[in-house]
């Protein structure tokens, strides 16, 4: 008998590694997914927090009246207007990310032109 493997050993041997590559793709989506939950879930607590921390109000607010306050708030022409003006441009069909620093440039610019950053000092 040869030493070489036979055409079957050699089928045999790539459906595994075949199988073998599947599962670790597998397993490296779900890692990613995973990652993507943790980011999103943190992005929401740690802007959540922020509100809460600007409006304190809204805390005793129950999930529909809090969805009402925001889109009586957020969905105005005026709103947009504010997040058209601190969100990246698109210049084509590529997003430029805006500077670090820049909203704390324009929030200082505010507070020496008017005295206050518009905020209720709660």
């Amino acid at each position: 008998m040869s030493t070489r493997k036979t055409l079957n050993e050699q089928i045999t041997a790539a459906l595994e590694d075949i199988r073998q590559k599947e599962a670790r793709l597998k397993e490296m989506m779900q890692k990613q997914k995973e990652q993507d939950r943790k980011a999103r879930n943190h992005r929401l607590c740690e802007r959540g927090g922020y509100l809460e921390s600007i409006l304190p109000d809204t805390m005793p607010l129950t999930a529909e009246q809090f969805k009402t306050f925001l889109d009586k708030t957020l969905l105005t022409d005026h709103a947009r207007r504010i997040l058209g003006s601190v969100t990246a441009p698109d210049i084509g069909g590529i997003s430029v990310a805006k500077p670090a620093g820049a909203e704390s440039v324009s929030i200082a610019a505010e507070v020496t032109q008017t005295g206050e950053t518009g905020r209720n000092a709660g």
